[in-house]
């Protein structure tokens, strides 16, 4: 009777290996600076960006980094980059001044392509449509969200917060937690979500020219509460994760689904387990999440959750080109998280 009950055991964790066989593998560390900008190029290329005016690339999946302190700039916390190829990224700090920085040599040298020294300003993340268009978005100045465009590359930056109309209100504003409270889709597409008193996702069909706003049920109420991270697969699924911040093992209303866009919104049925600062769709179905205690993974599009690890990380990105996922988090971690 044995045989047969070790061949049954062993059939069942074959073949549900799927659900033990993720990994996340730490692949650098113990660097003076918090990684809170990722940007996955393919399975080869990969940037980020930190607190204290670092940046890195990597050539080789993430194996191994060339760091650069960028001088002029240890004071600033680059909190989201854009890569574009081995040898150009964008850099963009959170806090004042505001700074943007472009790199065509590999992150040997870094450009200044736009600086902006208002005690109000804050930006909170940057995504492109394409090489040349782009978009970068900040707290509110007056009420009225920061938005910035390019349309050469990142050379060079206008503003056209006036094209969004709709107002926020006192204690609305964003989080720069992982860069990713901001997407753009195919065909002008553009998404952002706010927090804190009130809880809304902005949206905009023709590269920020027009913007509609609606709520987000995700917890909301105070400065530590809302949407952390957001993300769409094809223009229609799509992800709101975040919750408190300063109640980071809670799962009161952290995450919410929607199927057209932004438009409505359900919640799941097994939700994130904690505060989360970055999701991300790895296909249709798998997601993955982040957050300082933990990370998450979804099999059923973001339906119900599973605790994957007690590591937590920042943030967590896919190759915009092939199937490598990084994840980087405080103390220079890097980390790959394979399937």
């Amino acid at each position: 009777m044995m045989k047969p009950l070790i061949c049954l055991i062993m059939l069942f964790l074959l073949g549900n290996s799927g659900l033990i066989a993720q990994t996340i593998q730490i692949l650098h560390k113990d660097k003076d600076t918090s990684l809170r900008g990722l940007s996955v190029v393919d399975n080869s290329i990969a940037w980020v960006s930190g607190s204290k005016g670092w940046a890195a690339l990597s050539k080789d999946g993430g194996l191994t980094w060339q760091w650069k302190q960028i001088k002029g700039y240890e004071n600033l916390d680059f909190r989201d980059i854009e890569g574009f190829s081995v040898s150009k990224a964008i850099i963009v700090s959170a806090g004042t001044p505001a700074v943007i920085l472009l790199t065509d040599d590999s992150g040997q040298s870094w450009k200044e392509v736009y600086r902006n020294e208002s005690k109000e300003i804050f930006l909170d993340g940057m995504d492109f449509w394409d090489a040349d268009r782009g978009i970068i978005y900040g707290d509110p100045i007056k009420g009225q969200l920061v938005l910035l465009e390019s349309r050469d590359g990142g050379m060079s930056w206008q503003n056209i917060s006036a094209q969004n109309t709709i107002g926020l209100i006192d204690g609305e504003a964003s989080f720069a937690a992982s860069g990713t409270n901001i997407r753009t889709g195919k065909g002008g597409k553009v998404w952002i979500a706010t927090g804190g008193v009130q809880s809304r996702l902005f949206r905009s069909y023709d590269y920020g020219l027009n913007w509609k706003a609606n709520a987000l049920p995700i917890i909301k109420g105070k400065n530590s509460t809302g949407p952390f991270s957001i993300a769409f697969y094809k223009n229609k699924h799509g992800v709101a994760a975040g919750g408190d911040f300063l109640s980071d093992t809670s799962r009161v209303n952290n995450l919410v689904l929607t199927k057209n866009g932004g438009k409505d919104w359900n919640k799941p049925v097994i939700p994130l387990f904690g505060y989360r600062s970055a999701i991300e769709y790895l296909s249709k179905n798998k997601l993955l999440a982040s957050g300082p205690k933990g990370t998450d993974r979804s099999t059923d599009g973001g339906k119900t959750w599973m605790k994957l690890s007690d590591q937590g990380f920042h943030t967590v990105r896919k190759a915009k080109s092939g199937d490598l996922v990084l994840l980087t988090g405080g103390n220079g971690r890097i980390a790959i998280y394979q399937d």
